[in-house]
């Protein structure tokens, strides 16, 4: 009897096993991803799927963007992380491998990795399939062993002085303390700020254009269609090829996961190319956001975001001279301008001496050249 009583049980165990599986798999073929949620992301225990967190997924889409650039560190983005409140579970810095494993996870664009290989998920994107190809790149680029240093000092203050590109060469310039340096940074980040009534008039002119401007390329778009409809036949080639035991399984794992980043490529580019006219109204709304945002950027002791503002108005421009940060070219933030922000720092310094009709855009639009 006992016997018995185990086979049972053995076999109700087994079968329930198998059953979960079967489950599994039939989720994965339907592209939902049947397990934790990454970071930026939370499983819906209604509806059983995998949704977006609208506010983690705006930090997580910001770190690969940051990376992206080739500007940031693992370790930059990871303070960037904390200091956006994504630590670990015990409330500490994600380590470098936690950063690496969120920066090639395809997930993110809309894939997912099950069993050893790439799948299509149903899950809505956080970043692009370009921004993400990018930020491998850089990990690729930068994937070789890293160094720690260890130091026993500790120091009671923070000082910086300006840098050379040839080691052989002692910069001679005199360091200054940081409480100076940020003093520095957030008044010259203040003159790039954006008032609040031009943003508004910057918003509406948007608005105006992304009503007034559409344009698609027909002739493209049709022939990626068809380059996407021929990488499904392909795929489904390849699988009926692995079930009829004719290709091995990681010959078919590679195959597939080439084919499916090739096709996702190929989508991306065909929203891109059918939107041409008007990509440059999403990034000039981010701007005048970005713009808007300066003074409470200066205002606030976040260096880490400081050091990316600065990065993104000033480049390499930016120098440290007689214990004084300045930009290294003066010339290059009056008119005519170069780019948006020193435009901006012009206007900014206009105020007062002109009327508004001749410091701000005509009314004919601001859609570029």
């Amino acid at each position: 009897m006992l016997n018995i009583a185990f086979g049972q049980s053995k076999y109700y165990v087994d079968s329930l096993a198998e059953n979960t599986k079967r489950g599994l798999r039939q989720k994965v073929r339907r592209g939902e991803y049947p397990g934790l949620a990454p970071v930026g992301y939370i499983n819906d225990v209604r509806t059983k799927t995998v949704v977006v967190d609208k506010k983690r997924s705006v930090i997580i889409r910001k770190a690969f963007t940051l990376y992206a650039k080739n500007n940031s560190r693992l370790e930059d983005i990871s303070n960037f992380l904390a200091q956006s409140g994504i630590h670990s579970r015990n409330g500490k810095r994600l380590h470098r491998d936690r950063i690496t494993f969120i920066l090639s996870n395809p997930f993110y664009y809309g894939h997912f990795r099950y069993g050893g290989e790439i799948h299509e998920g149903k899950h809505q994107p956080v970043v692009s399939k370009k921004i993400f190809d990018k930020a491998q790149e850089v990990l690729k680029q930068r994937g070789r062993p890293h160094h720690k240093q260890k130091n026993g000092n500790q120091h009671e203050y923070i000082y910086y002085h300006c840098t050379k590109k040839r080691k052989d060469m002692k910069c001679p310039e005199p360091c200054i303390r940081q409480e100076e340096l940020d003093r520095q940074l957030s008044s010259l980040i203040q003159k790039f700020s954006l008032r609040q009534d031009w943003a508004e008039q910057l918003r509406e002119m948007l608005e105006k254009e992304k009503s007034e401007s559409a344009q698609s390329s027909i002739a493209f778009v049709q022939e990626s269609q068809e380059r996407i409809r021929a990488i499904q036949t392909k795929l489904q080639r390849l699988l009926d090829g692995y079930l009829e035991q004719d290709i091995e399984r990681e010959i078919y794992r590679i195959e597939k996961a080439k084919l499916l980043s090739e096709k996702k490529s190929l989508e991306e580019q065909m929203a891109r190319i059918e939107q041409k006219r008007t990509g440059w109204l999403e990034p000039m709304a981010e701007w005048i956001k970005e713009a808007k945002n300066l003074p409470k950027i200066a205002r606030e002791s976040n260096l880490f975001a400081k050091k990316v503002t600065a990065k993104e108005i000033f480049g390499s421009n930016l120098v440290l001279a007689g214990r004084e940060a300045r930009v290294s070219a003066p010339k290059s933030i009056a008119f005519p301008p170069q780019n948006q922000w020193t435009a901006l720092c012009a206007a900014n310094e206009k105020v007062g001496q002109f009327s508004e009709s001749q410091i701000l855009v005509p009314p004919a639009g601001i859609e570029p050249a």
